[in-house]
């Protein structure tokens, strides 16, 4: 049945979203600061094909293409002497089936679906297909989907019966397996393409009619599989791009791979050009072997818009962020980014990007090795 949402108002200044996803992995719907506002609000999330009656009371009603979906609760934390208030606001969000919010009793859907175990690196070979065999099961596919599910189908995959490489003659088997390693290639073909594109995520996250316009008028392509399962590998759960913007550092300005075990890094804003947003930014540093954060003596993982008055400026107004494995000295850390001594990457959020940015004139400085002293006031 469907679900209702109910949030409090929250203070202007402060950013607050919940980002609904569904099992296809597209951003469906959105409330909160920058898409509905930061007043109180009841929101009704329903199927696209129910047809019950509304409750007078409700603010709005998003639609789902699955029965399943999930959302992103994010609070901004201002300081650190915030956590209350948002511990506040946390615990006035509420979630209620439609039935508990009528105050009648809830429709029981008791499932015995069983899931296959997850096995670290099976996404990346044919094991992927007994996951992409459970998930099939939980949706009814839309008829954009058919003719892919269809496809689908004949190897079993949704269907009651399930997938079992072994059911396939070996010639089979190995086709099944080479396409796998074909569609991966294809994805890592995309990413390495577009590596450098500011404004590459924009481009990939969002709601299915979006991705369907972004891979026509950006892409060229006549449908959104690849660009789809792009997001999905390179950041699932990505937000819009009205919501956020992911400026990605995978390689330097010289086209590099960045390892702080060789270089030390600076990241240049020029004056008056640190990101334009609505809500905030921020700059996040990530281990390149693990994906994870970075262990540091500052337990600093991340500068942001709320650092920026403690930011060391140079003579010109510019600020230089130093992207590095050690300190580049006491009166410089509030402009330190520790990474760790190896392999590197950085991903920027931009959280209510302006048009400036969405349009591509305001574009993320470079990633540059550091071979000049910068001068500071």
């Amino acid at each position: 049945e469907p679900v209702v949402f109910s949030v409090p108002e929250v203070d202007a200044k402060r950013y607050y979203s919940f980002q609904f996803i569904d099992l296809y992995t597209h951003n469906f719907a959105y409330l909160g600061s920058l898409s509905t506002g930061n007043k109180a609000g009841k929101y009704l999330v329903a199927l696209e094909s129910w047809d019950g009656e509304i409750p007078k009371d409700i603010t709005d009603v998003f639609r789902c293409e699955t029965g399943i979906f999930f959302t992103i609760v994010r609070t901004q934390l201002i300081d650190a002497n915030d956590l209350n208030n948002v511990k506040n606001l946390q615990n006035q969000y509420r979630l209620q089936t439609l039935n508990e919010y009528l105050g009648k009793t809830s429709v029981k859907n008791e499932r015995n679906d069983a899931f296959p175990i997850w096995v670290e690196g099976a996404q990346f070979s044919e094991a992927s297909f007994k996951y992409l065999d459970a998930m099939l099961k939980l949706i009814g596919p839309i008829e954009k989907e058919k003719t892919l599910i269809d496809k689908f189908n004949k190897l079993g995959l949704g269907t009651k019966e399930g997938f079992d490489i072994s059911n396939f003659e070996p010639e089979t088997q190995e086709a099944i397996k080479q396409g796998i390693k074909d569609g991966f290639a294809n994805i890592e073909a995309f990413i390495k393409a577009n590596s450098t594109d500011p404004l590459g995520s924009a481009k990939v996250f969002g709601s299915r009619a979006y991705l369907e316009k972004s891979a026509k008028e950006n892409y060229h392509f006549d449908n959104i599989y690849l660009i789809r399962a792009v997001g999905a590998h390179l950041g699932i759960y990505g937000n819009s791009a009205s919501e956020a913007i992911y400026p990605a550092f995978l390689v330097d300005a010289d086209g590099d791979p960045m390892d702080a075990s060789k270089n030390k890094y600076t990241l240049t804003f020029p004056p008056n050009r640190l990101p334009p947003v609505k809500s905030f930014w921020s700059l996040t540093m990530y281990d390149g072997k693990t994906q994870l954060l970075v262990d540091n003596p500052l337990d600093k993982y991340l500068v942001n818009s709320t650092m920026k008055d403690a930011f060391v400026r140079n003579r010109d107004g510019s600020v230089t962020l130093y992207v590095q494995n050690e300190s580049p000295g006491k009166k410089l850390e509030a402009n330190w980014l520790p990474a760790p001594n190896g392999p590197f990457y950085c991903i920027m959020r931009l959280y209510g990007p302006t048009d400036e940015v969405l349009q591509g004139s305001w574009v993320s400085p470079k990633m540059v090795k550091r071979n000049i002293n910068v001068n500071h006031e």
